[in-house]
């Protein structure tokens, strides 16, 4: 077995009203900020996998993230693998769902 290092990062899906990225993006003036926009806000949820693959890690995974962490309904998921846990280096593969 193999520990396997990933991220779900879970946002809302485009067109769905984003109130927090709102209230963001509207306080980058005061901070003198220009040039960000369209910003949206979601949660990270960082896990790690023993399994015999990274595929079957990746599968339980995308399981997780479609029944239990996220609304398909108003959002939308993206897995990343950040590495095995016993790994120093991280290797970002982004799935969007």
């Amino acid at each position: 077995m193999t520990s396997y290092r990933f991220a779900v990062n879970v946002t809302p899906k485009p067109g769905i009203l984003d109130p927090q990225g709102r209230a963001v993006e509207g306080s980058l003036g005061h901070l003198s900020l220009t040039g960000i926009h369209e910003v949206r806000v979601g949660r990270r949820i960082e896990m790690t996998v023993d399994a015999g693959t990274e595929t079957e890690a990746r599968a339980r995974v995308d399981r997780l993230a479609s029944e239990l962490l996220s609304n398909p309904l108003i959002e939308v998921f993206a897995v990343e693998l950040v590495g095995s846990a016993s790994s120093t280096t991280g290797e970002a593969v982004g799935v969007a769902r």
